[in-house]
């Protein structure tokens, strides 16, 4: 199927998913190793959590609020809601019990899907004051006590309890239409109180049709992407996680903007999206290194950013010796500078 014909984000996954089979998707740093979730198995487990979203009386067009840092259970949540024929609520991790209860009460939520403990007791606080909600599913174990008010239901439990139904909701969803609601992107309130964004399946589906379009010039194969900007963003959303899925690429995310060089050292990115004070960081430490290195490191480096500046505006501006001493510095000082971006 071609990326204009996808009916919707969820059958798009699904066909990803099934081209791909046992080939690594999503990426998480548990400790010291990385560890991978295949794109069958995140079908699995998209298809359990739809399965369980509708088992626990979500309906079409319910809204589904999704509070986690970016890991490997956030985009199989938002697929999952998505896939029940729900609309996801993605929500920022830093937001206040005031916040969320703003969001849980201005889309009606009906629902929400949550990550750590930490995170569960500050959403519990407005999930008790908010009548809509009625249930609240916890990916980690949350080690809280049940709430008759708000049910809690845990993530591997769904899982075992509805696993098999991969093509049960695939077949289910492919029903879904382009212009349905996809989900519900709150912004972050500069103007005001936070307001929702209805987004569409074909709105984000056509965003992934420009992106692949506009980098087909330089080719995209085997891509990876590392992702380390909020989910709960349209940004990243649709650009770090859909834009993605659309060209079966692999997603690492990021164990902290901290650790975001030793990350790149070993995902080895193709593709990321950034902020422009990314790269003033990335500049500002190159920078430093150069200038506290001196001499001839320091006069080496200038020389090749120079080079390299003639040789991208125009090829055919270097000279003989020039393109000599560009293929040299590439080999003494960019080919170090690249293998620190990965």
């Amino acid at each position: 199927m071609e990326e204009t014909d996808w009916p919707n984000l969820v059958t798009m996954f699904f066909d990803r998913a099934q081209a791909k089979g046992d080939k690594p998707f999503l990426w998480k740093k548990t400790g010291a190793d990385w560890h991978s979730t295949s794109w069958n198995e995140a079908a699995g487990s998209v298809a359990a959590i739809a399965r369980a979203l509708s088992s626990l009386g979500v309906e079409d067009g319910d809204r589904i609020a999704l509070v986690s840092e970016s890991r490997p259970e956030w985009p199989i949540a938002d697929l999952a809601i998505m896939a029940a024929g729900a609309i996801s609520v993605p929500a920022y991790v830093t937001n206040s019990v005031k916040d969320h209860l703003h969001v849980l009460t201005d889309s009606g939520a009906r629902g929400i899907i949550v990550s750590t403990p930490a995170l569960a007791k500050i959403v519990l606080q407005a999930a008790i004051d908010t009548p809509a909600v009625k249930f609240v599913i916890t990916m980690d174990d949350s080690g809280l006590e049940q709430d008759p008010g708000v049910p809690l239901q845990g993530w591997q439990e769904l899982i075992r309890l509805h696993k098999d139904s991969t093509e049960e909701i695939r077949t289910q969803s492919a029903a879904l239409i382009r212009e349905k609601t996809a989900c519900l992107i709150y912004t972050s309130g500069t103007g005001g109180v936070p307001k929702g964004v209805m987004l569409s399946h074909g709105a984000i589906l056509s965003n992934c049709a420009g992106a692949i379009e506009l980098l087909s010039d330089i080719g995209l194969d085997d891509e990876v992407f590392l992702s380390f900007l909020p989910l709960s963003h349209s940004y990243e959303h649709t650009a770090g996680l859909f834009f993605p899925i659309s060209i079966g690429a692999q997603i690492y995310y990021a164990s902290g903007v901290d650790r975001l060089s030793a990350d790149m050292a070993v995902a080895k990115p193709t593709i990321m999206t950034a902020v422009p004070r990314l790269y003033e960081v990335m500049h500002d430490r190159i920078r430093r290194g150069v200038k506290s290195a001196g001499g001839k490191k320091e006069a080496l480096f200038e020389r090749a950013l120079a080079l390299g500046r003639k040789r991208y505006e125009n090829t055919d501006r270097l000279t003989l010796g020039e393109r000599l001493t560009d293929a040299v510095l590439t080999l003494l000082v960019r080919r170090k500078v690249k293998a620190g971006f990965g």
